[in-house]
């Protein structure tokens, strides 16, 4: 959930984010023009590279090759939109999404070397894949306890591990259903537990939304901040309380709970 080093859109200019867990909002944006706006280059070599080799951008959300780092610099200085709940990712213009079969059966495994904490995190991937699996009975997830002990993205037995990882670049990520098999994992560091109002809960409930497809709500014109890019399709009207929303970035809410605008969000890309 935290946002890592690199550079976003709001409106025609670009801003370097760093928000931490409850930390302040990003300083304004430099204007357009003003010889602010970073290189190619230079953005990627601001561009936190985690350890699987992919590319964190937007806070918690993966690029996976350098080529895909390009397109996604580049449709950053593209024409913003003005479309205007719930927004699903899109590759090519399609949705980011499971297939019917697939969403009911989203398997995951949870990485013993949690230590002490694994116990802690089974639960709060329960409670976080909960909040989805209330809002529509299409999406299931499934903790395969049995394959923890080996619980990598080389167990072809779970579509998803779920890893520790020991970082000041956020407090957890995941991927989407596009995402390359050796990226789709949930990553979580420590500060989970120490995240003040936003509970573990909510937080990986956050990255759950990721993995079914969902976007960052703050990326839609009527946030005014933190605007990624354009490669998505609304489900719902805005919403600045959605769990999918930074609080930092003009949200409404400050704890990451789920809304109503959420759930309808999830029942009209999967059914209900």
């Amino acid at each position: 959930m935290r946002i890592t080093r690199t550079f976003a859109l709001a409106a025609t200019a670009v801003v370097a984010l760093g928000i931490g867990a409850m930390a302040p909002a990003a300083s304004a944006a430099p204007s357009a023009g003003s010889g602010d706006t970073p290189t190619y280059q230079e953005f990627a070599a601001s561009t936190y590279r985690d350890i699987d080799g992919g590319y964190v951008v937007n806070g918690d959300e993966l690029v996976s090759t350098t080529g895909d780092l390009r397109s996604f610099y580049d449709n950053l200085l593209g024409p913003d939109s003005m479309t205007d709940g719930l927004i699903v990712n899109t590759v090519n213009g399609i949705d980011d999404k499971w297939s019917a079969s697939q969403v009911g059966n989203l398997t995951y495994c949870v990485s013993t070397k949690f230590g002490t904490r694994h116990d802690d995190v089974v639960a709060a991937m329960a409670s976080g894949a909960a909040l989805w699996e209330a809002a529509s009975s299409k999406v299931n997830f499934v903790y395969v306890s049995s394959a923890d002990s080996n619980c990598t993205t080389r167990n072809k037995s779970v579509l998803f591990s779920v890893e520790p990882v020991q970082t000041s670049q956020y407090i957890a990520r995941a991927f989407f259903p596009s995402s390359p098999d050796r990226q789709m994992n949930v990553l979580i560091d420590d500060s989970i537990w120490s995240s003040g109002s936003w509970t573990p809960t909510n937080i990986i409930g956050h990255e759950l939304g990721h993995t079914l497809g969902f976007r960052h709500e703050h990326t839609r014109p009527e946030s005014g901040t933190c605007f990624e890019d354009n490669n998505w399709r609304p489900l719902t009207p805005y919403d600045s309380s959605s769990i999918m929303h930074y609080p930092q970035c003009n949200g409404s809410s400050d704890d990451l709970s789920m809304t109503s605008s959420d759930r309808a969000g999830v029942v009209a890309l999967y059914g209900n």
